[in-house]
């Protein structure tokens, strides 16, 4: 069977191709957007803790931004949206693989979480503060 990864990276990969065909975007202009405030936080915040070598501080990010796309899709599954590309984004965060993934990242900062509170804490705080920053931007 394929791993979870390699099922959401598929996935995702076709949405992508079908969005942006749809949207009439050229793929090299998708593959250099240009970064906002909040994206260009995010990704530093992920490199500094992909950096640290810190598992914590990894999953700390990761339940951020994986978990606030699972609790929206979950929130937005039914009915879903007519246009293809959104019903899609939508099942993308909201299926079984998924989940089991998102749950999977929970579980791991809850059992090593609380050995690094703080550092756990402030990177995620920081990673929230830019998810809504993020999304904030494109309202």
């Amino acid at each position: 069977t394929r791993s979870v990864s390699a099922f959401l990276l598929n996935r995702s990969s076709d949405l992508i191709t079908c969005a942006l065909a749809a949207l009439g975007i050229d793929e090299r202009q998708f593959n250099q957007p240009p970064d906002t405030l909040a994206t260009a936080g995010f990704k530093a915040i992920m490199q500094e803790a992909a950096g640290s070598g810190s598992y914590a501080a990894i999953l700390s990010v990761l339940n951020v931004a994986e978990g606030s796309y699972f609790e929206w899709a979950s929130a937005n599954a039914a009915p879903l949206p007519e246009n293809f590309i959104h019903a899609e984004w939508i099942t993308l965060h909201n299926n079984p693989e998924f989940a089991a993934f998102v749950h999977f990242l929970r579980s791991e900062l809850d059992r090593v979480g609380p050995e690094h509170e703080a550092l756990c804490e402030d990177i995620f705080r920081r990673a929230i503060t830019l998810e809504k920053d993020f999304f904030d931007s494109v309202y």
